[in-house]
């Protein structure tokens, strides 16, 4: 559940904060009061794109910080959140912030952690589902209509595997297109893939090599100036009348006299017997090292034909020579299959007939499910909407199914073989029509209501966001939609704005939005009521605060 929601210098809301409860919130005020900055602010901390226009004006930006409880999280957040290198959950709490500044600069954090706005959305999609006023449109699309029948069925697992057996038939297909070409464009592949691995083959490349070549050669390329000083520091060590061994010599004899003359000067004679085989060691390192300097020109020939024969290859092939030698490998691994061609597509043939045959299996057994499970949800949702007001209504699912052609190019979709189309008969006495045939933006508020009625139970996200859903509907009937706000919220917190009187006295939690004028700035701000408070703004929602309106409010309350 959403537990606290800070809004700072967003639009009207200079410093809000709201604590929410469980079950069902609901939030009132007038007309431009700044319930719609609420939404917004959830919109922007689930990943929505960001509109440097709602930074408050005379602010440098805006910050929305969301704390959400996900002890019960169905979703797979640790998962998720070591995957992408975000900190944990402490106490089983979620903090999300998102940041905007004037300057257009976005910043969005998890757990404190900076974070991508596509993983803040994908966490996003895990913990709220917002409906706004036009949001029942969605009822409209196949697919959604396809989603609610499947999640009401319990049948996201096998909707999965259909999915991947339909990515796979996909990839087949792309694999069986690649081979497939003319015979001129067949020619020309052959001749560049032997061409690439004939060249790379030839330079038999070996992992790291390039930096020991490149080392050698800059090595043998100053082979004259490098004797040069290394005959020059021998010197200066051992081979001239005033080298480093012949000083020490003598200081050797004046510290041997001086030991003689007083033990007590041992560690001073030691140290110096150190220094000399220090100094011995350097001279046959350095006698090591320019018998391997090596003046060949021969050599030096050599290195820079295969320095040159490495940095051609990187220039074609990859930045680096690991890159040179992986795509070696994989245009080998491409020209055998272009070689082998008819086995090849014989191969795929094969696999694309068993992924085929599984697909029609899975399919027809997703159909079956799907058939079994339209009586019960319609059954579950004609009670609902007569709840609702529609008493002799009637609510149909229409589904049909297309055979998967064993030979078909055409790719499948991921959802099934299916396509299904919500029906409803709000009159008795008429045909059953498409939802998409309603007019009535009431009616469709109302369906969607009640389809999220049935669907409380089955559906994973906890926390149910209705703005103004509620609209074009009053009378019982809103008393009614009160009692599915409050029948939800057994099941998933609720957050509803609306402006029905009914709807708000029906929450557990009743929070009203009220705009003020504070040092010449307009503010918006937010408070939860009390039992008093509550009688007053049902009263003000009901047309005024009359003795008659504040009786009704206390009877809604009651």
């Amino acid at each position: 559940m959403l537990i606290t929601l800070r809004i700072k210098n967003l639009a009207l809301a200079a410093d809000v904060t709201l604590d929410l409860k469980p079950g069902c919130n609901v939030i009132t005020g007038e007309t431009g009061a700044g319930k719609s900055i609420l939404i917004g602010a959830l919109n922007l901390i689930l990943g929505e794109r960001a509109d440097r226009g709602l930074v408050r004006t005379g602010a440098d930006g805006c910050s929305v910080e969301a704390v959400f409880d996900v002890t019960r999280l169905a979703a797979p957040l640790p998962a998720f959140l070591d995957e992408n290198g975000l900190d944990g959950c402490e106490d089983g709490q979620l903090v999300l912030k998102r940041t905007l500044t004037t300057s257009g600069t976005n910043r969005q954090f998890v757990n404190g952690s900076p974070t991508t706005l596509a993983a803040l959305a994908a966490i996003g999609e895990w913990l709220v589902d917002i409906h706004g006023p036009h949001e029942h449109q969605s009822l409209l699309q196949p697919a959604k209509q396809l989603a609610i029948l499947d999640a009401f069925a319990g049948l996201e697992s096998e909707r999965a595997a259909f999915g991947e057996l339909a990515r796979r038939r996909g990839e087949i297909l792309a694999a069986k297109a690649a081979l497939i070409v003319d015979e001129q464009t067949y020619a020309r592949q052959l001749d560049l893939l032997r061409f690439q691995t004939g060249e790379i083959f030839a330079a038999r490349l070996q992992p790291g090599e390039d930096e020991q070549i490149d080392q050698d050669y800059r090595r043998a390329s100053n082979s004259a100036r490098l004797i040069q000083l290394g005959q020059s520091a021998l010197d200066l060590l051992s081979e001239s009348d005033t080298s480093l061994l012949t000083q020490a010599g003598a200081v050797g004899r004046a510290l041997q006299e001086l030991h003689r003359l007083d033990p007590g000067a041992a560690e001073i004679l030691s140290r110096h017997e150190q220094s000399v085989a220090a100094i011995r060691d350097v001279q046959s390192e350095l006698t090591r090292y320019l018998d391997k300097v090596d003046l060949d020109p021969e050599r030096l020939r050599e290195l820079e034909e295969r320095l040159n024969v490495i940095q051609s290859l990187k220039r074609k092939y990859g930045a680096t020579l690991a890159d040179v030698i992986a795509f070696g490998a994989q245009a080998t691994e491409t020209l055998r299959g272009l070689e082998q061609r008819d086995a090849e597509l014989a191969r795929l043939d094969e696999q694309l007939g068993r992924v085929n045959t599984e697909l029609a299996r899975a399919g027809a057994a997703l159909t079956a499910r799907r058939r079994k499970a339209i009586p019960q949800l319609c059954q579950a949702a004609t009670r609902q909407l007569a709840d609702l007001g529609f008493k002799q209504s009637r609510f149909d699912v229409a589904l049909s199914t297309e055979a998967a052609a064993a030979d078909s190019k055409s790719p499948i979709a991921l959802a099934g073989l299916d396509t299904i189309e919500f029906q409803f008969a709000p009159n008795p006495g008429e045909p059953a029509k498409p939802l998409r045939a309603i007019a009535s933006s009431g009616e469709l508020a109302r369906v969607m209501l009640a389809l999220k009625t049935v669907l409380a139970a089955e559906d994973k996200i906890p926390v149910l966001v209705f703005d103004e859903v509620d609209a074009n509907v009053g009378g019982e009937t809103a008393n009614a939609v009160g009692d599915k706000m409050r029948q939800i919220a057994r099941q998933r917190q609720v957050l509803c704005i609306t402006h029905l009187p009914q709807v708000a006295a029906a929450a557990s939690a009743h929070y009203a939005v009220t705009k003020h004028v504070r040092s010449g700035r307009t503010v918006s701000e937010i408070q939860l009521l009390d039992q008093k408070e509550r009688v007053t703004e049902l009263a003000r929602m009901l047309g005024g605060q009359t003795d008659a309106a504040r009786k009704h409010a206390e009877a809604l309350l009651a």
